[in-house]
């Protein structure tokens, strides 16, 4: 959502979700770095379970399979979703109402929730629910982390564990969508500019670092009271440009298009065609015409 609001604001068009997802693929590496521990941990957890024959005994692999379960909801709504997240999902007042909306669910979860559990007391089904909840960040302004951490708080995760576990199952939603983009928009991408979405995924990468290390230490001892004001002004301030005409809502997948009274004005191949046919027509007609009259005249001439 930021990448959209941002080319707004800088008087550019809008990157499109393609470009969204690749950059995101410096966030993916962040989080690489910063749970390369945690990672390494459930993958030796996973396959000491499958060589003693007991996948789900320790706690490393248990959350190495919910991290999996959790990723699930979101890639298949992600690909049955796919045109209406590059299309009408990225309106700006979509995005406004999303982030204002999610802020007052969060606010809610922060304040009432009981925030008793840490993440080694979590099961396949809050795994599930988080990942469910991950599916509406496809819809810009939602947030992944921001709809995964109210996930977290609404089943009673501390702001920490519900914080860490969201960052986590991030990494392979994040890979994975970035990935398909990149390959399956490989020649759009290219033609907006490699250069360009290469400086974009470096500084997504440093910028996302420092957020996942900034945010975690900060819902140690705060609330997320901050985010809730920031994404409400957010939303406000968009909705409010946009009725004053100061900014405009123009989607990735609408932009250069012609409206579509346009288009409809325009003939195709099979009415050029057919026109070029009549002209034909008509020109043989007259000649065909026009020799008959001639040698009705020398017939004329001839019998005098």
């Amino acid at each position: 959502a930021h990448i959209r609001i941002i080319a707004v604001f800088m008087d550019m068009p809008d990157p499109g979700a393609a470009y969204s997802a690749v950059i995101q693929l410096g966030t993916l590496l962040a989080l690489l770095i910063y749970f390369y521990r945690d990672l390494l941990d459930f993958s030796q957890a996973v396959i000491r379970g499958l060589v003693s024959r007991k996948p789900f005994a320790d706690q490393n692999a248990r959350m190495a399979y919910y991290l999996v379960l959790g990723t699930i909801p979101v890639s298949i709504f992600g690909l049955v979703l796919s045109d209406y997240i590059k299309g009408p999902f990225r309106s700006l007042y979509v995005i406004a109402a999303s982030l204002i909306i999610l802020a007052m669910v969060l606010l809610i979860a922060d304040r009432y929730a009981p925030k008793k559990r840490e993440i080694s007391d979590m099961n396949w089904k809050d795994a599930l629910w988080v990942g469910m909840a991950q599916s509406l960040a496809l819809i810009p302004g939602s947030s992944r982390s921001g709809t995964t951490l109210t996930m977290g708080l609404l089943l009673g995760l501390s702001r920490y564990s519900a914080m860490r576990f969201s960052f986590l199952l991030s990494i392979p939603a994040i890979g994975l969508s970035g990935v398909y983009e990149l390959i399956k928009d490989f020649h759009e991408l290219e033609h907006a500019g490699l250069e360009g979405l290469a400086i974009g995924t470096l500084v997504s990468a440093i910028v996302g670092y420092l957020t996942v290390a900034g945010l975690l230490r900060f819902l140690r001892s705060h609330t997320t009271l901050v985010f809730v004001i920031y994404r409400v002004v957010l939303g406000l301030t968009l909705i409010v440009l946009l009725n004053l005409t100061i900014i405009e809502d123009t989607p990735a997948e609408t932009q250069g298009q012609l409206p579509e009274a346009s288009q409809s004005e325009l003939p195709d191949a099979s009415r050029l065609e057919q026109t070029e046919i009549d002209i034909l027509t008509k020109d043989q007609t007259e000649n065909q015409t026009g020799n008959d009259a001639s040698g009705a005249g020398q017939r004329e001439q001839s019998i005098e």
